[in-house]
């Protein structure tokens, strides 16, 4: 008497023709075309997404590297020197990237800054990904 158990490594006897199951009818997937340029209402709406997102701006007068010492000797009335010159424009940071330069204005006792230079939209653009 033959033995039904497999071993493995081996393929298992065939089972004797049953019942054939009936014939799938099977499509193909359609997709509808993708417009490489999307009209400009479509691109505003994807915009519009964007729109209530909070990003942190900052502005940077200049950059120094002191010793533990000096900044340990600081008290009120010191003054830090930067690497740049007062007449030079400060940076404008959009999350931690420079997005713009400006000047520093002073209006009713606040300090703002005038934008004088964007850095290129596609450099900007660019430059949020990261």
């Amino acid at each position: 008497m033959a033995d039904a158990k497999t071993t493995a490594g081996s393929a298992p006897a065939e089972a004797p023709d049953q019942d054939a199951s009936p014939a799938l009818d099977v499509q193909g997937a359609e997709f509808p075309s993708l417009d490489p340029n999307p009209d400009e209402g479509e691109k505003e709406k994807k915009m519009d997404l964007l729109f209530d997102l909070t990003l942190p701006v900052s502005i940077e007068l200049g950059r120094t590297q002191m010793l533990i010492r000096d900044i340990l000797d600081l008290k009120r009335g010191s003054v830090v020197e930067f690497e740049k010159l007062a007449s030079e424009p400060v940076d404008i940071l959009i999350n931690g990237k420079k997005m713009a330069e400006g000047e520093v204005v002073v209006i009713e006792k606040h300090f703002g800054i005038r934008i004088t230079n964007l850095v290129d939209t596609a450099d900007r653009v660019k430059n949020l990904g990261k």
